[in-house]
This record gives structure tokens, sequence and C-alpha cells, in this order.
């Protein structure tokens, strides 16, 4: 794909953030954006995160034991909150206050990269010595724009299934490998629904999911994948490229796993139903591993979702690691940030501790990371995760075109031919505004 990068000055940006909601909170001072490089050589950087609770606290163990093992070098953790960092970040580096280091999602990456909030790596990565062969193709792929590369990824965080051991044993349906027993086909996998539905109480969900948004459109995403629909959107990025026909395969077979009543309707909380152990199985990103595994009494299993198409697939976002334009560019601090991202990825056993998938195919093989429970059951799904196009207007044609249109198909208010026309015009508006 080529995409046209803006290479924006610091002015430009300026005149950008203006538009944003200015920096406060949390969000870091000039003095913590500021990395600085010491007359002895010593290197200190700034780093911006987004992440909390078990996220937050892996990654600050990261942090300084990196700063523990590498004495020219010291990184300061700022943590900002999730809600407000993405236009913190924009607008402080538009200001020249942004920080030597900081976090992105792939799919929010086009944007920054668009704007010029972000550098290429390839200069300081050569500098070092970072070996771009290390990285899982598929998640280094999606950071990669006109053959350069513009985030360190570090993870996946991918769609999967979890399921509940006993009630699968209840209903005769886990195996004697402790994972689930069904026919990985669109058949399959609803005969297996209706075995659970059959055999277990009434007050059992044979399939516990969210009734709207996020989780029901990464099935859709998966099974329209697993189906080999292209992207939304053209290679050019300027047009509606939906396969209609296999958007309504997806979408219909979703529709009956509601209509049909495998699915709980008006579920008021499904994360819970599973984890009070009232749910056969459920599907979530990976980052509910550690909620579970700290629910006491729940015996659980993961693993990825079924193969219920053609070919393997599932929707996935990576937490990645950046480099906003900064004031100076310092080629000494630009190489250290490098090094340190770099590192955080190879030790990926430390991140995956909340449920993330390491980057770094060689991190699946270490002991500390095949002695974490549950990890290793899905971790081969870094390679078959179905990045969105790098455009600038996902997010947008998500909430707006998608979730919308395919709400209405889960409530049985729109037929899945309906909503597909209806997503196809919405998303052309978008791409022509």
């Amino acid at each position: 794909m080529k995409k046209k990068i803006r290479s924006l000055s610091l002015t430009l940006l300026l005149s950008f953030s203006m538009v944003l909601s200015a920096c406060s909170g949390n969000g870091g001072t000039e003095e913590q954006a500021a990395g600085e490089t010491s007359g002895d050589g010593k290197v200190t950087l700034s780093f911006w995160t987004l992440f909390d609770g078990g996220d937050g606290e892996n990654m600050q163990t990261l942090v300084d034991e990196f700063n523990k093992t590498h004495p020219n070098i010291v990184v300061k953790n700022t943590k900002l909150a999730w809600g407000e960092y993405y236009t913190k970040l924009i607008t402080s580096v538009g200001n020249g206050n942004g920080p030597d280091v900081g976090i992105s999602h792939t799919s929010r990456l086009p944007d920054l990269v668009n704007q010029g909030v972000v550098t290429e790596l390839d200069t300081p990565a050569a500098d070092a010595a970072v070996d771009w062969g290390t990285y899982n193709q598929n998640l280094l792929d999606a950071v990669t724009v006109d053959g350069q590369h513009y985030a360190v990824p570090i993870d996946t965080h991918p769609f999967i299934m979890y399921y509940n051991k006993k009630l699968l044993q209840d209903a005769g349906l886990l195996g004697e490998d402790d994972k689930p027993v069904f026919e990985q086909s669109p058949e399959g996998f609803v005969t297996f629904l209706k075995a659970l539905k059959e055999k277990l109480p009434a007050k059992v969900t044979p399939f516990a999911f969210s009734n709207v948004n996020d989780d029901p459109y990464r099935l859709w995403w998966a099974l329209y994948s697993q189906l080999g629909g292209n992207d939304v959107i053209s290679d050019d990025l300027k047009s509606a490229a939906i396969d209609k026909e296999k958007g309504i395969q997806a979408a219909d077979y979703i529709q009956k796993l509601f209509t049909e009543g495998y699915i709980k309707k008006n579920d008021p909380d499904f994360y819970k139903n599973f984890q009070s152990g009232t749910a056969a199985i459920m599907m979530t990103g990976v980052w509910a591993t550690g909620t579970w595994e700290s629910t006491k009494g729940l015996e659980f299993g993961a693993m990825p979702i079924p193969k219920i198409f053609d070919q393997e697939a599932t929707w996935g976002d990576s937490h990645t690691i950046i480099l906003p334009l900064t004031q100076d560019e310092d080629p000494a601090k630009r190489k250290a940030a490098m090094i340190f991202a770099d590192w955080v990825a190879e030790n990926g056993q430390v991140w995956a501790k909340a449920g993330h998938i390491p980057s770094k195919p060689s991190v699946l093989e270490k002991p500390e990371y095949k002695d974490l429970p549950y990890r290793s059951d899905y971790a081969e799904v870094a390679s078959v995760v179905k990045f969105s196009k790098q455009s600038t207007k996902d997010w947008q044609i998500r909430d707006e075109a998608a979730f919308k249109f395919l709400n209405e198909v889960w409530t049985n208010k729109m037929t899945p031919a309906e909503a597909m026309d209806k997503m196809e015009a919405a998303i052309q508006q978008i791409l022509s505004e």
C-alpha cells in the first residue's frame, strides 16, 4: 500500500493542536517531557504510557529492570489516563513538549504518522543494532508504512475464546486434553452450542457475549476475515470496498446465535456471567486472562476462536512503542530509545502476565513464558490477526458505520443485507469527508 505521509513541522503541529483540548492534569510537564543527555554520556528518556492496573504494574516492572541493567540510560515513566492520552500526545508534540518515547496502538498509528507526530525508526534502529527479523512478521507489517518502520510492536492482544471446564465436562464436551470437543465448521460450532443448551441447567448461558459494539464487531470481523473478505476500504483508502456477500454471511451467522438463544439477550454483564460460572463459553480479548486467573474457583481454559469458515483469522490490535517528533531529534536519545523498545519486546514474558502475546517468537520459547498458564494455548493467534488497512479513518468507520448498523442486526431490527448496504454508504461518506 502506498500512503502519502505529511511531514509536518512543529509550527504546523502547534496550529493543529490548538483545536484540541489543552494538556492538563497528569499529562506531564515540560520538564517531565524533555529527555536529557548529561555530560557523562548518560541519557535520560521521558516515556509516556497509557497503562493502568496490571498493565501499568507490568510496564513499571520492565522500566525498573531496564534502568537497573542499563546504567547509561534512565527511562522515566509517566502514566497518562487512557481517555486523554492521544489528545495530550498530539498536543504536546505540537507544543514542542512531547516525550522521547511513547505508546501507540497499531490501530492509532496511521493517524499519528499522517499528522507527523511520530518519526520513522529505521535509522535509530540500525544505530541500536535492532534486528527486525526477530519480530513476528504479521505484527511488524502492521506498523510498516511505505517500507519504513514507525513503531516497535511489543505484543498483540487478539480476540479469543474462553471456556468453563467444569460445565463442558458436565455436558460431555471436554476432551481428555482439557479442550472443547466440536467440529471446526459453521455447523460444528452451532451443534456444540446446541448441546450445551440442552445438557446444562437452564440458568447456564451457552455463550456469554456482549450484545453491542466492540466484541460482536470483533467476531464479525474475524468471521468476515475467515471467509476471505477484503478490508472494508480500498487499497487507495478512498472508497468503500466491503465484500458484501461475505459480510452478509458473517453477520447472518452471528445473528442466528442471538435469535436461536445461544447468547443471552440484554445480558447486563457478560463478563460477570462467565466469571460467576454460569456461562459455558465466552469470547473477548486476551486481556481477560488475568481476570479469570484471579477468580477463585473458576476452572477455565483459553484457545483461539474456532475456525468456523475457510481460514484461521481473528480480530486483534497491538501495543507498540513509538518515537514522537522532538525539537532536537538527538541521535543519542533516539538510539537509547530503540535499545529500550527492543529490550521491552525481548522481555515479553513479563508483559505477557496481563495475557498479551509477545511480539517476538523467541519469547514464546522462554521457560518464564511457558510457565505462565493459558498463554501458550493461544500464542499461535499472533500470526493470524487480521489488521485493518492503514487508514486515518479506521476508528471513525468502526464507530459510525460498523457499530451503528451491526448493532441493529444483533437485535434483529435489520437484516444483514440491509446492514451491509448501509455500512457501505456510511463508509463511503466518511472517506469522502
